[in-house]
């Protein structure tokens, strides 16, 4: 079962190691033109990020590469705490515009949200990007044809979320599960509703290839991002369902996860329920041994990253769109553990060192939308040992 296992990820993270450019609403995204002054107190850069939390396991992991890239490059950031509430999530790209922001990074909830902070960032000038998400041209084309319209909206880092949703299933299918329940974090978000489509994928077709053997997934219960909530959803989804034999917690930033797998803990019931998720605990290694998590996928915390560098140098200049289109895309890897050994490369490439130096960093400033786009694509456990030991 290992064996296939381990197969089916590094096929899959051949398929998804991809990026592209956008070229909807007509055209393509460009680069090139002239830097622009950069602004700010002292001439410095300032960029602001907008993220559900700062300090959760992802959050933090985001901000600590953030940060470094920040200092690398000589750019002031500024943090806004949002929790994935549109309220809060529009409220906070007017605070960071007020506090003199020339960029702007978002990781929202909703494609609707977008409307609001992207007319915010036109009418003040400010460059935005989004991480982790990107706004469907399909289920939100007003949005979309906003972003287009807009020479401040820069573009997106964001994950293949369909197969990142099917490829966890399908291990938990091979693995024997049938009956699985579904925690989501926040109602509408657009990244839940793509790895929720990678979900129901996988059990449509193992159905349709089975049928003497089929299996089930609940609707989602949401756990918004909170520990407390995942743990209630967690425990709500078993008791719901009798013979529940694996749980999808599907994100929000790692809290809810911990208190979904705290509370089967809690209830003797670990190693009983098979429990994938997306974003890596600090103790995963620990889960995988224990039972307490049977499979993850993650390793994206550098994808704010990329968008930084998409803002700042939309702030220099340096990338510009063409009129009328969506801006520039970028496709970021996910990895995918399933045993202690899997993870402790990780660990030792991506935890306990970062898996890029300040030097690279700061060279990484410089790189043509090309360039970046390959970087991003190509970040692996292999990438960075075979960069870091030459």
């Amino acid at each position: 079962m290992k064996k296939s296992i381990k197969r089916l990820g590094a096929l899959l993270m051949a398929g998804i190691m991809t990026a592209s450019l956008i070229t909807g609403c007509g055209g393509s995204a460009g680069s090139g033109a002239a830097a622009a002054s950069a602004g700010g107190d002292g001439g410095k850069i300032k960029i602001g990020v907008s993220i559900w939390s700062s300090t959760d396991v992802l959050g933090s992991q985001c901000k600590k590469i953030v940060d470094k890239a920040a200092k690398a490059t000589g750019v002031d950031v500024q943090y806004v705490d949002q929790g994935h509430v549109s309220e809060q999530v529009t409220a906070s790209v007017e605070q960071l515009c007020a506090a003199g922001c020339q960029g702007i990074i978002i990781c929202n909830s909703a494609d609707s949200e977008m409307t609001s902070a992207i007319n915010t960032c036109t009418e003040h000038g400010v460059y935005i990007a989004q991480f982790f998400r990107i706004i469907s041209k399909d289920n939100s084309p007003e949005v979309y044809k906003t972003a287009c319209d807009s020479k401040y909206y820069v573009g997106a880092v964001h994950e293949d979320e369909v197969t990142n949703g099917y490829t966890l299933v399908n291990l938990l299918l091979e693995n024997g599960d049938r009956t699985i329940g579904l925690e989501a974090w926040t109602v509408g978000d657009a990244t839940f509703q793509l790895r929720w489509q990678g979900y129901q994928q996988a059990i449509d077709e193992w159905n349709a290839a089975h049928s003497d053997d089929p299996a089930t997934m609940t609707e989602p219960v949401y756990a918004n991002t909170s520990s407390e909530e995942g743990a209630a959803a967690a425990m709500s989804l078993y008791n719901s369902n009798p013979g529940m034999d694996a749980l999808i917690v599907a994100g929000g930033g790692g809290d809810p996860l911990v208190g979904s797998i705290g509370a089967y803990a809690n209830e003797g019931l670990t190693g009983q329920i098979d429990v994938v998720s997306t974003d890596f605990l600090d103790d995963l290694a620990d889960q995988l041994k224990s039972g307490g998590m049977f499979a993850e996928s993650g390793g994206h915390f550098c994808d704010p990253l990329f968008a930084f560098y998409l803002v700042l140098n939309a702030v220099k200049g340096n990338y510009v769109k063409e009129e009328g289109t969506f801006g520039y895309e970028i496709l970021f890897p996910y990895l995918y553990v399933s045993s202690p050994d899997d993870y402790s490369n990780y660990e030792k490439y991506f935890v306990n060192d970062d898996p890029y130096t300040d030097e690279e960093l700061a060279e990484m400033a410089s790189y043509s939308f090309d360039e970046l786009n390959k970087a991003a694509s190509n970040l692996s456990i292999d990438d960075v040992i075979s960069r870091h030991n030459n």
